[in-house]
């Protein structure tokens, strides 16, 4: 009688165990495989001055899916505009790009951010704007963006792109901390402040000019 209670507990075991196979099996996977993901999105963060003009440029290049404008460089708690500009944080003003690598590489990204995006041989300043947070830096995602910008700066000195050496700081990501509404999409949303128009929209017109099949109108949507 024993015998028989344990064979038939032993059993009850066994088929619920085979019910709650059948049951997460049927839940899983389905019959046929899923299709691939058709947007692989892929980081980059870059310092280049104001990051009002930075985002600017980047937002309007075919193959970028969003940018935000934050602070790179510091810790999060001094990632506020008031603190980054007593220029005590050790931040950068920053751009988060995000970018379909199907239709835009890692190394055009950086071509326009050389040439269009900000002045690569000023240190700690662009422009009007002085002081480290305005600094030229590149936040690399990994090895493979560190190994691709460091060998693109040591191609652009070796041909003597710029009359300067290049200053661009080349570092690893340790945080991106996302800036206050107000910095987001400031240029589009404040075409006629004087400091776009002068500082700004140059940089746009430049960007269209020198890489028109990279050119993409931006309205604030992505």
């Amino acid at each position: 009688m024993g015998d028989s209670l344990v064979r038939l507990r032993n059993l009850s075991v066994i088929l619920g165990l085979i019910a709650l196979m059948v049951a997460c099996s049927a839940e899983a996977a389905p019959k046929m495989p899923i299709p691939p993901a058709q947007i692989d999105a892929v980081l980059a963060v870059f310092a280049g001055g104001c990051f009002w003009g930075t985002q600017a440029v980047f937002e309007r290049v075919k193959g970028v899916l969003s940018t935000t404008v934050g602070y790179s460089g510091g810790l999060a708690s001094t990632a506020t505009y008031a603190q980054v500009t007593t220029e005590t944080t050790g931040h950068a003003e920053s751009v988060e790009v995000v970018y379909d690598p199907s239709q835009l590489t890692y190394g055009q990204l950086l071509r326009i951010f050389f040439s269009v995006a900000h002045d690569p041989t000023e240190l700690n300043r662009q422009g009007p704007d002085v002081g480290p947070s305005y600094r030229s830096a590149i936040f690399y995602t990994n090895d493979e963006q560190k190994r691709i910008a460091a060998a693109y700066i040591q191609q652009l000195d070796a041909a003597k792109v710029f009359p300067q050496p290049i200053v661009t700081e080349l570092t690893p990501l340790k945080g991106f901390y996302r800036a206050e509404e107000y910095h987001q999409d400031y240029a589009l949303k404040n075409p006629g402040n004087p400091y776009i128009q002068v500082c700004d929209r140059p940089k746009i017109d430049a960007l269209k000019r020198q890489f028109p099949e990279l050119f993409a109108d931006y309205d604030g949507k992505h």
